[in-house]
């Protein structure tokens, strides 16, 4: 883990939407050739519209033509380290390798390490819908 890109997920957090929530967070989406992309949640009155931070970030990179990546940052200005929401997990598993590192992040940058697939064990996968 660099504490480079938890400080820069926790600063990505500053940028989130949540007028409602107001529980800001925030996410960094490492590609496997080094380019950063930060992520932030984004609320909306119809809930089910809102955005995740962790999405924001997987679909910044993927709309800028990236497909390959090699770790994730995710920050919640939580006691404990934060965990992603179900279809953050499933987004993430559609792109990224069971084996990627995902790096949960506390207020205080405490750090709880997992992987894609501890986080989703049985995700869809591409090869399981035809």
């Amino acid at each position: 883990m660099k504490m480079e890109f938890a400080r820069l997920a926790k600063e990505a957090a500053q940028q989130a939407y949540v007028p409602y929530s107001k529980f800001p967070v925030g996410a960094v989406l490492i590609a496997s050739d080094g380019t950063v992309f930060q992520g932030c949640n984004i609320e909306n009155a119809s809930f089910g519209l809102s955005n995740c931070a962790e999405r924001t970030a997987i679909f910044k990179a993927v709309s800028e033509g990236y497909r390959d990546f090699r770790e994730i940052y995710i920050y919640g200005e939580t006691a404990e380290p934060i965990s992603p929401c179900g279809a953050c997990r499933q987004v993430l598993s559609e792109f990224c390798s069971d084996e990627m590192p995902v790096y949960l992040l506390s207020q205080d940058l405490q750090v709880l390490e997992s992987s894609i697939g501890g986080l989703l064990p049985y995700h869809f996968k591409k090869a399981d819908m035809s």
